[in-house]
């Protein structure tokens, strides 16, 4: 057993599940908590609840008792456009916070952690590394994507909706259709963003059940995988087989390599180098970009496609056969270990059943990852683009800067057609202690994609993108405004030159204009309390996860 009880500790815990109903003899079973992220304001975790009863029973069955703990189970969407999304991402220490805490405390053997949506998933993993227990993690599979007059939806195109109806080009009928239509059933966000993003994350560090990333929610199949879940922690708590046991850089240089293959959210610049940070890993930025140069992007979903979905990347083969591609390429590490096998395992187990979807890596849809890390005197550390959902005719772009303290701001100035083609347009104050909290400009952005604007027109911001966010979005500048990076000093008609394949962000701006910028500066300081508060005093840069748990 890993966790060590005195008597009197032990039966006075026991004294307190007695009285749930739990006999003496349960109680001698090791205890593995369901760590469940189920609520009813999220659709990528609601469908939980219809497995808990399953793994309870197989882990029952193999000689464990498991206990249902429920912990915070955010949805992006819910908050979108609104001042809660600056909760979003400080959200992320929170839940690894409680995973910690529930584990800890509890005294837990094992757990099953269980999320799917774009911070949870991050936040039970970074917690799982820090507790370091037996852990094996559970994803909520992805939704059907929608339709509407014979058009493939998804919830970002409501956005774009939204911006075409206030323009006056949709009539309101089309446009709350498009509402009623775009989210068709529990599950992930079926496009290539944050949450399958941070899914497949989790099954390429050996957490997951193979397939469980690219998996639909509530089939069959997924059902089979909970059982699956359950049966193995059980195993792994035997064992006393732990995630360090498994998990060191290789592993998170894979998870890097398998999502510049696919496009991956260009939040995983923020969540992977703070998970792997608790487990003494070390990926930054600079990682991202050179793992860039050498995996080519073989599959595109939306934004990065105009049509596929989960759905066309599930029926290709999902997960495995983009892992079968990259590592009959040697461009992944195979022996990398996890809870199910092997990388090695994983691939000899997948079929890629469509090359139109999952291309071979010697015939890739673009020679170079899905995204980069730009440098120049704007964002002295780094900046991020996921040029994959960029147009290539807009990957050299210059233009006069059109600057804004808040989303908010921007977004009022496009509804009113004042920002134009050609302009490059500075969002700031957005960062991690900006904010605070770093909210995401996707509503700005999908404003941008609903004027048709998407190729002609780029954004520049210490806010973080949707990982469905299209068009010529660079993000994460750091650094930030809020700290006196450069950002904060560029006005309005200062020429900006953005060159994705050169890496370069810059403003046409000497050193000494800007050094007389500087002089008397004072940041907008947006107000905040309690826990967003405390994250701005504690968090790291977006250079460095935009953490508190970021030691050195």
């Amino acid at each position: 057993m890993i966790r060590q009880w005195n008597e009197e500790s032990l039966d006075h815990r026991n004294t307190l599940l007695y009285a749930m109903g739990i006999t003496p003899e349960e109680a001698k079973r090791p205890v593995i908590g369901l760590v469940n992220s189920w609520n009813e304001m999220n659709p990528g975790h609601y469908p939980f609840k219809d497995v808990i009863a399953e793994m309870k029973e197989e882990i029952y069955q193999a000689g464990g008792l498991a206990l249902e703990l429920p912990i915070t189970g955010i949805c992006d969407g819910i908050c979108s456009n609104t001042p809660g999304d600056r909760y979003t991402l400080p959200a992320r220490d929170l839940v690894s916070s409680e995973v910690e805490t529930v584990a800890e405390l509890n005294m837990l053997e094992g757990m099953i952690i269980m999320a799917t949506c774009d911070k949870v998933v991050p936040g039970m993993v970074m917690g799982a590394l820090r507790v370091n227990i037996p852990t094996v993690m559970f994803t909520g599979g992805y939704m059907a994507a929608g339709h509407y007059k014979g058009k493939m939806l998804t919830l970002t195109h409501t956005k774009q909706a939204y911006a075409a109806y206030v323009a006056g080009d949709m009539s309101e009928e089309d446009y709350k259709g498009i509402v009623k239509n775009a989210c068709p059933t529990p599950g992930a966000c079926p496009f290539m963003g944050t949450a399958n993003t941070m899914c497949a994350m989790a099954e390429v560090l050996g957490f997951s059940p193979h397939g469980n990333a690219s998996v639909r929610s509530q089939t069959p199949q997924w059902h089979e995988m909970a059982k699956e879940a359950a049966k193995k922690i059980v195993e792994a708590v035997k064992e006393e087989k732990r995630p360090s046991d498994f998990i060191e850089q290789k592993s998170f240089e894979n998870v890097v390599r398998y999502m510049m293959a696919t496009g991956g959210s260009t939040n995983s610049l923020l969540h992977i180098p703070a998970i792997a940070r608790q487990i003494k890993c070390d990926i930054v930025p600079e990682t991202f970009d050179e793992i860039s140069r050498e995996v080519p992007v073989v599959s595109t979903i939306y934004p990065n496609h105009p049509t596929y979905t989960m759905e066309e990347f599930d029926g290709a083969g999902g997960l495995g056969a983009v892992v079968k591609e990259l590592a009959a390429a040697g461009k992944i590490d195979t022996s990398a270990g996890g809870m199910f096998g092997t990388l090695g395992h994983k691939a000899a187990l997948a079929e890629n059943k469509d090359t139109n979807v999952i291309y071979p890596v010697e015939k890739p849809i673009h020679e170079q990852g899905g995204l980069a890390v730009l440098h120049g005197n704007i964002g002295t550390d780094s900046a991020i683009v996921k040029f994959s959902a960029v147009d290539p005719a807009a990957w050299k772009f210059s233009g006069p800067a059109k600057c804004y303290d808040s989303q908010d701001d921007a977004w009022n100035a496009i509804l009113k057609d004042e920002i134009v083609a050609g302009d490059v347009v500075v969002i700031r104050y957005e960062g991690p202690k900006g904010s605070p909290g770093m909210p995401h400009m996707e509503t700005f952005m999908a404003a941008v994609l609903g004027k048709g604007l998407g190729s002609k027109l780029a954004l520049v911001s210490d806010g973080r993108f949707s990982g469905a966010t299209g068009g010529l979005a660079i993000g994460h500048v750091s650094p930030e405004a809020y700290e006196g990076g450069n950002l904060a000093f560029i006005k309005d008609g200062d020429m900006i030159h953005i060159d994705i394949e050169a890496r370069i962000l810059s403003a046409e701006v000497t050193e000494e204009e800007l050094a007389e910028r500087k002089k008397d500066f004072k940041p907008v300081h947006k107000p905040a309390s309690g826990w967003l508060n405390l994250y701005r005093k504690n968090c790291t840069s977006a250079h460095r996860g935009a953490t508190v748990y970021w030691d050195d």
